[in-house]
């Protein structure tokens, strides 16, 4: 007899398309190209091929509801109701112009409400990083007494979709609890948890009509649960699975957990009522012995044993011995073999890339080649070792091969990493001390603007650097057309009257990939894109050995730039924390250890830059936080290794040399100490989506170093006016000294367009000049 198969999950797909096709339509359709209708049509054909492309590859829990226009939590958000008044939604089914504006702004006169600025247009609402990932997801808005109600059936309609193509679907959801944590609110003291009776409802509906609508399985993701947890959101855990328990007797939840440990909470998430636990086996492997211990015998167990955020294939026989004990206990019925995680964090698909070096990319497995690992080890732990073979065999061979390479370990860099010493991560002064050096040096205006670094990669730059990849434009021919942007850039700079100017990196494809192109222990890909938010894609450089530099990298742009003006222009670096985490990085050696070779290739590069000439030296950690463990036991640990790899860069440097950083969306409170110890002579922030809220932090500390809160908010196509910008200002001045505040956008511009960039710069010189004029 022929034991019953083991079901493979996916738990989500990736969204875009092998080429970006959910990109390109999103992009013509706010372009006007297409229409409302056509993007429609363009979502569901990409649907419909990521179940075909799962199905076919071996997958036989499939999910709906996991695809998204632009943000699952989004979706969310517009599902319950939770619609700042703001945004123009009046009741009945929302629009998608209203999760559109949401995500993006909306031009027009409105009126402030619900805790956002005046202005011209509605402000998109705040975005941050989804967990410790480089997903960004749109930050929920509630407030006390809210209401909800249903303004979106998207997770039926999609579920009946599949239905009718013939795929019987596990709908995905974001819990409620979790949602509702993701959460923030303008009202101090006020917990969003409060909501949660209010919210059930709208739950308790969408559930009821999947449950109608014959869906026999929900999968309800909390990975809130793999948090600290205060006693208020473990009984409000309780309070919503009891309730959907109890209301929907028939319908089974699979409740899913992801980025780690259960840990304390353990015995919470296996005392919900719900027919199914997911768990994270990737992040948190030691944690598989004590779920199959304690899991009670009816309770399907989901085994994340693949990894859903990164790019390495998995050694199938050792995960085989690691299973093989519980699916002999639980028996094929109460097991099912998934990712960690949704697969939405990995590119599609490997046979994609043709022209990557052939051993590194038989160590790698993709979204198609992760799926069928995963039927490959439900195969052969259902029993058909046989059909399984040739898949173990390939697995075991290249494991085998990546542990011997040459490619992967470099004796020198070993040895240069030995010699790190204490003194290579400080300053030679105090802060204080070199403040005033840099003061006399540079003599700078009060509340000095400035931008990021880079500037809009026009259709002009990618069409130029397309045809210099493929060999339409020489070298000579692509380098005069770089000349001429970044001279156009630079004039137009001091045109409007920045006091420190960039170069505006029109030669950088990518402010990670430019510089692991660069180093060695890097490999590079064509089309392993993954989604960043919206429609912003990236590809992540892969980290698959020792990294090194062999020539300076960036000395040549900036000593060009500087010879066309005399304003000081700052060099612009990526800092090694964001270089590892924003790449796929290796899983071989501790990530400690990965991060210091890069710190030691960058401390290079300033050191070099210095030399040159340069006065003001930009190394961005815009991912600094993004990599804090999500436990806050593990958090001295990771920000100790962070904080002294930026160190090692930067203290080479003599006094009189500015040490500028860069920080992306982060909640500062819990990290303050640590980017005190940065000591970065100036950090600039992405502060005006949160009306300068996230400055508490730095005001609340004490902060000394200087700061430049982000007054345009560049993930929005709104030019905001000298008088937005100016209100900024002066809630930064609530919480800052004038003495320490610089002016500048939250982010660099690349993805902008110049129509909206050069009038919302030249609105925030003017605010800047206003802003001067009135505290003389």
């Amino acid at each position: 007899m022929t034991s019953p198969s083991i079901p493979v999950a996916t738990l989500g797909a990736p969204r875009i398309g092998p080429r970006r096709e959910l990109k390109t339509a999103l992009e013509s359709f706010w372009a006007g190209k297409i229409t409302e209708a056509e993007l429609l049509e363009r979502a569901a054909a990409l649907r419909v091929a990521t179940w075909a492309r799962q199905k076919a590859h071996g997958a036989t829990v499939l999910p709906s509801n996991d695809f998204s226009l632009y943000d699952h939590v989004l979706d969310t958000s517009v599902m319950v109701g939770a619609i700042p008044e703001i945004y123009g939604w009046g009741g009945g089914v929302a629009p998608l112009s209203v999760a559109f504006a949401m995500a993006r702004g909306a031009e027009g006169e409105t009126e402030a409400a619900c805790g956002h600025a005046h202005g011209a247009g509605a402000p998109a609402q705040e975005m941050t990083k989804w967990f410790d990932t480089n997903y960004h997801y749109m930050v929920p808005e509630f407030r006390p007494g809210q209401r909800f109600q249903v303004a979106s059936h998207k997770p039926i309609e999609q579920y009946l979709e599949a239905k009718a193509l013939g795929y019987e679907t596990r709908p995905v959801l974001l819990g409620p609890v979790t949602f509702l944590k993701l959460g923030k609110t303008k009202e101090p003291g006020f917990d969003p948890l409060d909501l949660l009776p209010s919210l059930l409802p709208t739950y308790m509906h969408i559930l009821r009509r999947l449950n109608a609508s014959g869906a026999e399985w929900v999968q309800i993701d909390e990975p809130c649960l793999v948090l600290d947890l205060d006693d208020r959101t473990r009984d409000a855990l309780r309070q919503a699975y009891g309730t959907f328990a109890q209301t929907l007797p028939n319908l089974k939840v699979m409740l899913t957990t992801y980025f780690g440990a259960l840990g304390d909470n353990l015995d919470l998430a296996l005392s919900l009522p719900v027919a199914g636990l997911h768990v994270d086996l990737v992040r948190a492997p030691e944690q598989l012995e004590a779920v199959a211990a304690k899991a009670p015998r009816g309770l399907v167990l989901s085994l994340g044993v693949i990894d859903g955020r990164n790019v390495w294939r998995a050694d199938l026989p050792k995960l085989a011995d690691r299973l093989r004990a519980v699916v002999a206990k639980r028996g094929a019925d109460h097991v099912q073999i998934a990712p960690s995680c949704s697969l939405l964090h990995v590119p599609v698909d490997l046979e994609q890339e043709t022209a990557l070096d052939p051993d590194v990319k038989s160590w790698l497995a993709f979204f198609v080649q992760k799926v069928e690992e995963l039927a490959a080890l439900a195969t052969f732990l259902s029993g058909d070792k046989t059909a399984a073979a040739p898949a173990f065999e390939a697995s075991a061979r290249a494991a085998a091969a990546r542990k011997a390479s040459p490619k992967v370990h470099n004796a020198a860099v070993a040895a240069r990493l030995a010699s790190v010493t204490e003194s290579m991560a400080r300053r030679k002064s105090a802060f204080a001390a070199r403040a005033e050096t840099q003061r006399r040096r540079f003599d700078l205006p009060r509340f000095p603007t400035t931008t990021i670094g880079s500037f809009p990669q026009t259709g002009d730059v990618r069409k130029a650097r397309s045809a210099h990849a493929r060999g339409a434009l020489d070298d000579a021919a692509y380098e005069t057309f770089l000349r001429a942007e970044t001279e156009r850039a630079v004039r137009w700079q001091e045109e409007i009257g920045l006091d420190v100017l960039v170069h505006g990196e029109f030669e950088r494809n990518d402010m990670v990939q430019y510089f692991g192109e660069q180093l060695s222990g890097f490999a590079f890909t064509e089309h392993a894109w993954v989604q960043s938010y919206g429609s912003r894609c990236v590809r992540p450089p892969i980290l698959f050995g020792d990294v090194s530099r062999e020539k300076p990298m960036t000395v040549g742009w900036w000593r060009y730039a500087q010879s066309l003006t005399k304003k000081p222009m700052k060099a612009m670096l990526t800092g090694p924390v964001t270089i590892l985490n924003w790449s796929f990085v290796r899983d071989d050696v501790p990530r400690s250890d990965a991060c210091r070779q890069i710190a030691l290739a960058i401390r290079d590069e300033v050191l070099d830059l210095e030399k040159a000439g340069a006065a003001m030296i930009q190394i961005d950690e815009a991912a600094l936080r993004e990599g804090l463990p999500l436990r806050r036991g593990e958090w001295d640990r990771y920000l100790g290794w962070a904080v002294e790899c930026f160190r090692i860069c930067a203290s080479a440097v003599a006094d009189a040399t500015q040490i500028h950083t860069h920080m992306c969306y982060s909640e500062f409170n819990d990290i303050i100490a640590a980017i005190a110890l940065m000591d970065a002579d100036v950090i600039s922030i992405e502060t005006s989506r949160s009306k300068m809220e996230l400055l508490e932090a730095f005001r609340s500390y004490r902060y000394p170093n200087q700061i430049g809160p982000g007054v345009y908010d560049i993930h929005s196509p709104r030019v905001p006016t000298p008088e937005e910008m100016r209100d900024l200002i002066a809630l930064a001045r609530q919480r800052l000294d004038d003495a320490q505040i610089w002016i500048n956008p939250d982010c660099g511009l690349k993805t902008r367009g110049w129509a909206e960039v050069k009038p919302a710069l030249a609105n925030m010189v003017a605010a800047a000049r206003q802003v001067r004029a009135s505290a003389a």
